[in-house]
Formats: structure tokens, C-alpha cells, sequence
């Protein structure tokens, strides 16, 4: 499992990139992100290198910040590859929060949470799932 930051925003202007400019000056490198949004709030979740530290930042600098434990996957760089993943899950009765991907090195990577890790942590290992922990995520940056 890795660590990932959730951010709750505002959904008015400015908001998003107060978090960045915090990041960027701490140095701090990202390398994944995504919005989940409603007409008055959104939900920021980054992956990033350091997130630890990443969020004692953000957190210094007022900003509503949780680290969460997700799953990351590395995936073949072909069709279908997800879907196979989902369909282990589904067929094991585990539901899937949120899902995203993004590409790194030539492979796809896929970050989800779910409500049952342990049930999910079996299921990665009897389909032999190649599982990213967050010391190997860091490494490709």
C-alpha cells in the first residue's frame, strides 16, 4: 500500500493552486493527481514522493489535508488490463471506492481504495498482482 493525500478545496478560484505552489516550494515532486468535484467542493488526491512530509506542509500551511492507505497496481500496457483487475475485485465481492490510473514507465498504474484492504490484499496475491509499495513508487520519479 502507499500513502496518498487527500485535500478538501473549495471550489472557487485560487484554491487549487495555493496547495501547489505550497508543494512546489517544499519541493516536494508529485506524480499523480486527481479532482473529484461537486458545484462547492472538490476532493484533491495526489500521489506524490515524500507524503509524509508532503502533508505536514500543507497542513503548516492551513490546508485540510489527510493521508489515506490505497492500493497501486502496476499494470501491462495493453487493453483490458484494468478491466481484468475490476473483474478479480468484483468476483470476490470487494467493492472499489474510487479508482484512478495514470502511465509511468511505459506501464499503467492504477490507484484504488476499498473499505475491505485485507480481503483486497488476498486478492492480489492469489492473482498474483504486481503490487506497488510507496518506497518503489518514489524510486521512479
Amino acid at each position: 500500500m502507499i500513502h496518498q493525500l487527500s485535500i478538501f478545496l473549495e471550489n472557487t478560484s485560487g484554491t487549487l493552486i495555493t496547495v501547489l505552489q505550497e508543494l512546489k516550494q517544499a519541493r516536494i515532486q508529485l506524480i499523480s493527481m486527481t479532482i473529484a468535484d461537486t458545484a462547492e467542493y472538490g476532493i484533491l488526491r495526489i500521489i506524490c514522493a515524500e507524503p509524509l512530509r508532503a502533508c505536514e506542509v500543507l497542513k503548516e500551511a492551513g490546508v485540510a489535508v489527510a493521508l489515506s492507505d490505497v492500493f497501486a497496481l502496476e499494470l501491462d500496457n495493453q487493453p483490458g488490463a484494468g478491466a481484468d483487475v475490476v473483474a478479480a475485485f468484483s468476483k470476490a465481492g470487494i467493492s472499489l471506492s474510487y479508482i484512478y490510473t495514470f502511465h509511468m514507465r511505459g506501464k499503467g498504474i492504477m490507484i484504488f481504495r476499498t473499505d475491505n484492504a485485507e480481503h483486497a490484499a488476498q486478492v492480489i496475491a492469489d492473482n498474483k498482482f504486481l503490487a506497488i509499495e510507496e518506497e518503489e513508487l518514489e524510486k521512479w520519479v
